[in-house]
């Protein structure tokens, strides 16, 4: 494994009160106990909680992103939403966007690729989640998807900008099921074949089902800089796991 720095982005979806704050006082213990080690850790929770998470990690290493935003950059007529210079203003430092989770509830490359403009307008550090479904898969249509998820998403962004990529297969997504590291390496590969001409910085991680018992066999794949983990991330204890069997 290459000594760089690996991304831990806890995606902790619809989940999480006031009482789940406790819950993270292990990882930031954990975390100023290992300054040492090469990771960063970014907690996304949900907005009824960033502004308790931004508070809490205030002293630690980890930062704190949102997990969407609304595509408006301005404030305006959108209840219910909250847009980047909201997130940012809260002292947050990223967002996910493109999740597949948001694009089966009808976010398309257009609206995704506003979304990230106006992240970038608000100095966010995007995590951009692109990923094939399993009929694509099987119609052998994945590069065709990646491709465009990629061209059509980053429209209009300029190449200085940072980009952290987040492959997601869907099919992946909540099931425990993992592509195996041939096909996992040879998506890589070609997305980091589209990328690296756009872009003079970039990060891709891994996302889908990551747990402490994948973790071994995803660390192997030298081309990944770090993981997007969902489920897994609610637990401090495995959270923690993921990190040291990384690294250990």
């Amino acid at each position: 494994m290459t000594n760089k720095i690996r991304y831990f982005i806890a995606n902790w979806k619809m989940y999480g009160d006031l009482s789940s704050l406790n819950s993270i006082q292990r990882v930031i213990k954990f975390s100023k106990l290992n300054k040492s080690k090469k990771f960063k850790i970014v907690y996304c929770p949900p907005y009824t909680l960033l502004n308790q998470f931004i508070t809490k990690v205030k002293k630690s290493s980890i930062d704190v992103g949102a997990q969407n935003i609304h595509q408006n950059f301005d404030f305006g007529a959108n209840t219910g939403f909250i847009n980047s210079k909201m997130v940012k203003n809260l002292g947050a430092k990223y967002v996910i966007l493109g999740h597949s989770e948001n694009r089966e509830l009808g976010e398309d490359n257009k609206h995704i690729n506003k979304k990230i403009l106006s992240a970038i307008k608000s100095k966010l550090t995007v995590i951009f989640c692109i990923g094939e479904t399993l009929s694509q898969r099987k119609k052998n249509k994945t590069k065709i998807i990646l491709k465009n998820q990629i061209n059509f998403g980053l429209k209009g962004v300029n190449k200085r900008n940072k980009i952290i990529f987040a492959y997601e297969p869907v099919w992946s997504i909540g099931t425990g099921v993992i592509p195996n590291n041939i096909e996992l390496e040879k998506n890589l590969k070609f997305i980091k074949s589209i990328v690296s001409k756009k872009f003079k910085e970039y990060k891709i991680l891994y996302g889908g089902s990551v747990n402490p018992d994948n973790i071994k066999k995803l660390r192997k794949i030298d081309l990944l800089d770090g993981y997007l983990i969902g489920g897994a991330s609610q637990s401090s204890k495995k959270l923690i796991d993921i990190i040291k069997k990384t690294f250990n």
